[in-house]
């Protein structure tokens, strides 16, 4: 089983927890847009995505043997990235996507609304922060927690959905998550809290590291 990481533009890492999956990445697949910042740390990659806009020239010709060229404009370098290192997993293998937030609000936004498109395609998929992680739920079920820690919901796909739980400090009783900040700024209780979901739908979920 492979560890995929897929460094997009964003802050880099200072946290340890995203340190450790950079570290220990068996794949580091880099958005052209993040590939200048990883020469300059002296950080080795295997490949490069996206349409090469946001990559200089000189980068380019440096890392030509690692350069996949997409050409298209109508997804952005994170899903071209994406989906270039689904086309290298095997069954079991792990991504994880790093560098999702900072810099520029809008991209934040962007990237962590695309969660729930990847999930469909990737179960698992994650972006670790240097603050939490953030991981797409599709359907009801039980997610681990700690007494205390923070978690948000949030529903990016806006479409009609009601949830209930379990183990959260303030309870959800057949909600409706009309609005992105609806279930956000919440509690977990205990070791585990759950979520059911009254009809289709999915949701984003954002939980912060233990202190």
């Amino acid at each position: 089983m492979k560890h995929y990481v897929i460094m997009a533009a964003g802050d880099f890492p200072v946290h340890p927890i995203p340190l450790k999956a950079l570290n220990e990445a068996d794949v580091l697949v880099a958005c052209d847009s993040a590939a200048a910042g990883l020469v300059k740390r002296n950080l080795s990659f295997d490949y490069v995505v996206g349409d090469m806009d946001s990559l200089g020239k000189e980068y380019q010709e440096q890392l030509k043997d690692k350069l996949v060229h997409i050409r298209e404009q109508d997804t952005n370098d994170l899903q071209k990235a994406f989906h270039f290192t689904t086309s290298l997993c095997a069954p079991g293998d792990r991504i994880t996507i790093l560098g999702a937030a900072g810099k520029r609000e809008d991209h934040t936004i962007a990237n962590i609304s695309l969660l729930t498109d990847f999930a469909k395609v990737h179960p698992g998929i994650r972006i670790l922060t240097d603050t939490g992680i953030f991981f797409p739920v599709l359907g009801s079920g039980e997610f681990p927690s700690f007494p205390g820690q923070a978690i948000s919901i949030f529903n990016p796909g806006c479409r009609q959905l009601y949830l209930s739980s379990r183990g959260l400090e303030y309870p959800l009783d057949h909600l409706e998550l009309s609005k992105w900040w609806t279930a956000s700024l919440n509690r977990a209780q205990g070791d585990c809290f759950s979520l059911l979901f009254e009809g289709e739908g999915e949701v984003v979920i954002f939980a912060v590291y233990p202190d």
